[in-house]
């Protein structure tokens, strides 16, 4: 019989930024193919809901609370992961978000864009989103020579979005970041790559998507229209993307690769 080659059952898999709706549908779909699944985040009301969501379909998973911004914190939730389920074996970064002081809205100056604003962005998104996560967890991963790292990217880090600036850019770093890192560790075992999902609705975009009547926005219909598969993705769209790149036997010889789901949004030019 062929061996399943998405099995994760023998993977500890922390997923910080579960306690979001497209984490925590990575999440959910790792621990499908038996992983046991760390969530972790800050809001612990949120975490422990997606556990029990998970072990009520018959899935393992626990939560731990940390803050990704301070290597510290990482550092005694790896020391609790790791003397209770085990030494990470996967770890997707999927926090992150923007700030509205960091974009511009029609009209704007870029030139007034306040560096507070933007800092905060790529310490959002880069630095406590993939930067000290990595450091601390892939320290562990380089010792036992195995490991996959899955960095959420961004569609505007490849194709520059208008108003979002500090975003885009900071999403960009984190491909570079991520090129990076699997170069530095293709030898030990250890596989870095991206996904960039398209667009997604969730909480903190949906305003910008949707008018209260669920008719699209200007925006959200500027959307649509550059989306050939003309709709919106939805979470579990990313499930396939986040298990392949998590299995070592179903992409063992895949790093260093951005892996695109946008409904073929990058595919539009004029």
């Amino acid at each position: 019989m062929m061996r399943n080659i998405f099995d994760l059952s023998e993977d500890v898999a922390i997923v910080i930024g579960a306690t979001g709706v497209l984490g925590g549908s990575m999440a959910s779909a790792l621990a499908a193919q038996g992983a046991h699944v760390v969530v972790m985040g800050r809001n612990q009301e949120r975490g422990e809901a997606r556990v029990a969501s998970i072990r009520g379909e018959g899935g393992r998973a626990s939560f731990v609370s940390a803050d990704a911004g301070h290597a510290e914190s990482l550092l005694q939730a790896r020391q609790e992961i790791e003397s209770t389920v085990g030494t990470a074996t996967i770890l997707v970064n999927a926090a992150g978000g923007n700030r509205p002081e960091a974009t511009l809205p029609p009209g704007a100056d870029f030139c007034k864009l306040p560096i507070s604003a933007w800092n905060e962005v790529f310490d959002l998104n880069l630095t406590a989103g993939v930067l000290l996560p990595s450091q601390v967890f892939g320290e562990s991963m380089v010792k036992q020579r195995r490991g996959s790292i899955i960095n959420i990217a961004s569609m505007s880090g490849m194709i520059p979005l208008s108003r979002v600036v500090a975003y885009s850019a900071a999403k960009a770093a984190v491909l570079n970041l991520t090129k990076f890192l699997a170069r530095e560790w293709a030898t030990t075992g250890v596989r870095v790559n991206a996904i960039s999902p398209g667009f997604f609705p969730a909480e903190q975009n949906k305003a910008l998507l949707f008018n209260p009547d669920g008719s699209y926005t200007a925006r959200g219909q500027q959307i649509i229209s550059h989306t050939p598969m003309a709709r919106f993705g939805t979470a579990d769209e990313l499930s396939g993307a986040v298990v392949w790149l998590a299995s070592s036997t179903a992409s063992s010889f895949v790093t260093g690769q951005n892996i695109v789901v946008d409904g073929g949004f990058s595919s539009v030019t004029i």
